[in-house]
C-alpha cells in the first residue's frame, strides 16, 4: 500500500523505520506537528519523526492544522492507500479521515478500551496496572474508540517508570503497526468493534497532577513518581522551591515518620508518608542537575524535623 504515515515525538519513530523498511509498503510522506521551540536558545526544532523522515528522503507535511486546504489538497494528490499513526498530537477532521481508501489506523499504547486518551502509559502505572499493552485500531471521530485490528501486552515491572514502559512498547508496537499494514493490505486482518464495558479515560497529566501528596500511602507516591517520569516530572517543595523527584524506594519497615518529614543518614534520605516510609533515590533541584539525593541533603543541610511538601514558613515545624 501506499501510506502517509503521521506522527510527531521520538516514541513514534520505531514505528515510522519499521515501516520504512517495509518490502510490501511505501511511505510517500510524513505529516507531523509543525517545528517548535527547544532548548535554551528556544530555537525552532523539527519534531523527531520529521528529522527521520528527512534522513529517509521522505516528503514532510508540517500542517498548523490537519484542516489546512493546503494541506487537505497535497494528501490528496498523494492519495495514500492508508494512514497509520502514532502519536501525532492533533485530532483529525472528516474531512481529513475520508481521504485515504482504507483510513486512518492508530497505534495506541493501551490494551483498548482501557486507558483511552493521550496519557495511557502514564495513567497504567498511576493505577498500579499489572499488564497493558498496546492496540491497532481504525480511527473513527470518537475518542480513541475505533474498532480494533490487533493487540500485544506488555506486562509493567515493579520498578517501571513511564519511560521505561512506553519505549518497550514502542518498539513491540512497531511490529504491531507493520503486520496490521500487511494484513489490511493482503485482507486477512478485520477491525473488531470494541466492548462497551471496560472504558477508561486518560487525560494528559499537568504540573499539579504530578505533585507528590505525602499524606497518601507510600504505595501511591511511588506510582506517582514512576508514572510522572520522565513527563511531567514528580516534584515536592523543599524550603519553598520545588525539588524534582526522579526515583523512591519503598521501606515498608519504616513507619515512624510522620508524612513528609525527612530523616537524612550518611547515604541516604527517608521520608514519611502516609504508610511506611520511602527513601529518595535520585532528585533535582531547581535549576540543579540531577544528583543522588544523599548528596543533595548534605549540600543543603537539613535541619532535624525538615519536611518536604509544606510552604517554607512551616518546613521546620515538628
Amino acid at each position: 500500500m501506499k501510506l502517509v504515515f503521521a506522527g510527531t515525538p521520538e516514541v513514534a519513530v520505531p514505528a515510522l523505520d519499521a515501516l520504512i523498511a517495509s518490502d510490501r509498503h511505501e511511505v510517500a510522506a510524513v505529516i507531523t506537528r509543525p517545528d517548535a521551540p527547544a532548548g535554551r536558545g528556544r530555537h525552532l526544532v523539527a519534531s523527531p519523526v520529521a528529522q527521520r523522515a528527512e534522513e529517509a528522503g521522505i516528503e514532510v507535511l508540517k500542517p498548523v492544522k490537519p484542516r489546512d486546504e493546503d494541506f487537505l489538497t497535497r494528501l490528496r494528490e498523494i492519495a495514500p492507500d492508508c494512514c497509520p499513526v502514532v502519536a501525532y498530537g492533533a485530532l483529525l477532521p472528516r474531512v481529513a479521515l475520508d481521504v485515504p481508501a482504507r483510513g486512518w489506523v492508530n497505534l495506541h499504547f493501551s490494551l483498548l478500551p482501557a486507558w483511552r486518551g493521550a496519557a495511557p502509559v502514564q495513567h497504567a502505572v498511576l493505577a498500579g496496572d499489572e499488564m497493558t499493552g498496546a492496540a491497532t485500531f481504525q480511527i473513527e471521530e470518537g475518542l480513541d474508540s475505533g474498532p480494533v485490528y490487533g493487540v500485544i501486552t506488555e506486562a509493567i515491572r515493579p520498578t517501571d517508570t513511564s519511560g521505561d514502559l512506553l519505549t518497550r512498547l514502542a518498539f513491540a508496537g512497531a511490529g504491531l503497526l507493520a503486520a496490521t499494514m500487511d494484513g489490511i493490505e493482503d485482507g486477512t486482518l478485520h477491525a473488531v468493534p470494541q466492548p462497551a464495558e471496560g472504558v477508561s479515560l486518560a487525560p494528559k497529566l499537568g504540573v499539579e497532577d504530578a505533585r507528590v501528596d505525602w499524606s497518601a500511602p507510600a504505595l501511591r507516591v511511588d506510582r506517582v513518581v514512576r508514572g510522572c517520569t520522565p513527563a511531567p516530572g514528580a516534584w515536592t517543595e523543599f524550603r519553598g522551591e520545588r525539588l524534582k523527584l526522579i526515583s523512591v524506594g519503598l521501606l515498608v519497615d519504616r513507619t515512624d515518620l510522620s508524612p513528609g518529614e525527612l530523616s537524612v543518614g550518611k547515604n541516604h534520605v527517608h521520608v514519611g508518608t502516609g504508610s511506611h516510609s520511602v527513601e529518595l533515590g535520585w532528585v533535582q533541584p531547581q535549576g540543579k542537575k540531577p544528583m543522588r539525593a544523599a548528596d543533595w541533603a548534605r549540600g543543603v543541610r537539613i535541619a532535624a524535623g525538615e519536611r518536604v511538601g509544606v510552604a517554607e514558613a512551616d518546613s521546620a515545624k515538628p
